[in-house]
């Protein structure tokens, strides 16, 4: 079991190594049969497609005025598979019913919890190579239904966004389409995650897109990043600051990486703001207060006596790290020398980056727009010509 981002658990049923190998096969023969059938708005689990090109749609059909969303949240999606309606899918194109045999045996075997070996009617297990094509094949008949009706939607596994001009058509939308996957599919809405709303409202696939197409960090993403970052520099785990640097490192590129497409120069200069208080924080505990401290920072550049009076203080390491003698001593200069990897520091991701990737481009040509005190590189240049 793994946490999910809004609370709850979810369940992963991993395969033995034999049995991912027989998946895997099954899947590259199934892949190429059921694919070119799929709708071009489906994005998720799918070759040449992401999460980026859905948003991009979502994007189009805002700019274009249909800026309410049905926002159609599936209950337990992957634990609550019908394996009667799925089954009756895959039988319209496989005709191997040896195929058909190993489908169902894979859908029914048993999960081992805790030494206990549970029994599954329903659903696909999380974590093997086949679910996510079956999920694609389970909903392909609600993606059918919503083109037959000429909706604007993009959906991404299970999670799916119908575009309407109007609070009273998303309202009539969304109650056919709830007895539509209860009578058809057999699934359930759910009512707790699933609302009509304007667009800026609503969070999809971590994004939240304003009324004029625009796209932002949406809040909900940005707490879980700043708790990641929390839990990376815990001040009890004794890991070395070059350890927490590199993690931190590790974590913005990716998360930096998905979030390229959101246009909100003020929320990275901000965290990358947070980020460089909390290694403050985390240099400063590493030092323990007293003495030692005072004589670390006396070796930054600090004087005598101000770096004295801060190691005998008695407030907080986060109260500290916004003190002029702490950032003076820990500037921006310092910690970039140390390796750090903010967005809004181009001229040093060039550095990690050799040879220069062009992906890393939006990041940098950002750094240089928001602070507008370097010369933009030719490297970059070279890449937006």
């Amino acid at each position: 079991e793994i946490p999910k981002p809004n609370g709850g658990v979810r369940t992963l049923g991993i395969p033995t190594t034999m049995d991912r190998v027989i998946q895997q096969a099954t899947l590259q023969v199934l892949e190429p049969i059921f694919e070119p059938e799929f709708s071009e708005h489906s994005y998720g689990f799918r070759p040449k497609r992401s999460a980026h090109d859905g948003l991009r749609r979502a994007q189009q059909y805002v700019t274009a005025g249909y800026t309410w969303v049905v926002d159609m949240d599936l209950e337990k999606f992957f634990d609550r598979v019908n394996h009667d309606v799925l089954m009756s899918k895959l039988a319209k194109r496989i005709g191997d019913k040896r195929v058909l045999k190993l489908i169902r045996g894979y859908l029914t075997a048993g999960i081992m919890q805790d030494g206990v070996v549970i029994e599954r009617m329903t659903g696909t297990p999380q974590g093997s190579p086949l679910s996510p094509l079956l999920s694609n094949i389970m909903l392909d008949e609600l993606d059918k239904e919503l083109e037959k009706r000429g909706h604007k939607f993009v959906r991404y596994a299970d999670d799916c966004n119908i575009y309407v001009q109007s609070e009273r058509a998303g309202q009539r939308v969304y109650g056919s389409l709830e007895r539509y996957l209860k009578k058809k599919l057999r699934l359930q809405v759910n009512v707790e995650k699933s609302a009509v709303a304007l667009v800026q409202e609503r969070k999809f696939l971590g994004y939240r897109i304003l009324n004029d197409g625009r796209l932002a960090v949406a809040p909900q993403s940005l707490v879980r990043a700043k708790d990641k970052i929390r839990t990376i520099t815990k001040r009890n785990r004794g890991a070395s600051f070059e350890q927490v640097i590199k993690r931190i490192n590790t974590f913005l590129r990716g998360w930096l990486n998905y979030f390229k497409l959101a246009s909100s120069a003020k929320l990275w200069q901000n965290l990358d703001g947070w980020i460089r208080r909390k290694l403050r924080c985390y240099r400063l505990k590493q030092r323990k207060g007293g003495s030692s401290l005072s004589k670390y920072l006396i070796q930054l550049g600090a004087s005598e006596e101000s770096a004295r009076k801060l190691g005998s203080s008695g407030k907080g390491w986060w109260r500290l790290s916004r003190t002029q003698v702490v950032h003076k001593a820990l500037s921006n200069k310092w910690l970039t020398e140390q390796v750090i990897c903010p967005r809004f520091h181009g001229h040093y991701l060039m550095k990690l980056m050799q040879p220069f990737q062009t992906a890393w481009a939006p990041y940098i040509l950002c750094c240089y727009a928001a602070f507008r005190c370097y010369k933009i590189p030719q490297c970059i240049q070279i890449c937006f010509a």
